[in-house]
């Protein structure tokens, strides 16, 4: 899938290099920088584009789509549940990874992914009924964390870099959500697409 959205988002800009480029051709003064002009008006000319770009989304914004509790957000277990407990509630809630908090159930342990479930107790022989969840998850310490506030870009870019598929959200105040590969792709294809038809709307005279 990330080798995918490298070539999907390679792909997008070239179509939108060669977009821009036949603005270009067709009027080469509506792409000009505006120092250029020698008579600039106080307003914006309509005919003048404005590229937003899918690099101004943010992780909050995902999360606003998704809605609270969306698609395993707060889904969780503790460091003491079986892992065959925390793989049951991914199965029955259709997500890959579940958050653990410790047993006072406040404070976040880690996480547990399908990925710890295959290599940590299927591969090693071992039993998910008696095995904790604290035994294999992956550990606070050596969580990789986004912010509200960071671009979907770079989480993209965390995310394929550290070859993980979810990433939990904090803010100052903790834990508040957790965002998937898929989230980040279908945000990425969303914006893409909305650029491209703002770039199609101002070459059929829709600015």
């Amino acid at each position: 899938m990330q080798g995918g959205l490298r070539v999907f988002l390679s792909q997008g800009n070239v179509f939108k290099n060669a977009v821009l480029q036949r603005i270009r051709m067709a009027n080469p003064s509506l792409l000009q920088p505006a120092a250029f002009s020698r008579c600039e008006s106080t307003a914006a000319p309509a005919a003048r584009i404005e590229e937003h770009g899918f690099e101004s989304t943010t992780i909050a914004d995902i999360l606003k789509g998704k809605g609270k509790g969306a698609d395993g957000s707060w889904l969780w277990c503790t460091t003491n549940d079986t892992v065959y407990n925390a793989v049951q509630s991914m199965t029955q809630h259709n997500v890959g990874a579940l958050v653990v908090v410790k047993s006072d159930e406040k404070s976040i342990a880690g996480i547990i992914t399908e990925r710890d479930y295959l290599r940590k107790i299927i591969v090693q022989g071992r039993s998910s009924k008696s095995t904790k969840v604290g035994d294999i998850m992956t550990e606070e310490n050596k969580l990789i964390t986004v912010t509200p506030d960071t671009k979907v870009l770079r989480a993209m870019q965390l995310m394929t870099d550290k070859r993980i598929r979810h990433i939990p959200v904090i803010d100052e105040k903790g834990m508040i959500g957790m965002v998937s590969i898929g989230d980040v792709v279908r945000a990425v294809v969303s914006e893409h697409r909305q650029e491209l038809d703002r770039l199609n709307a101002f070459i059929q005279g829709g600015y």
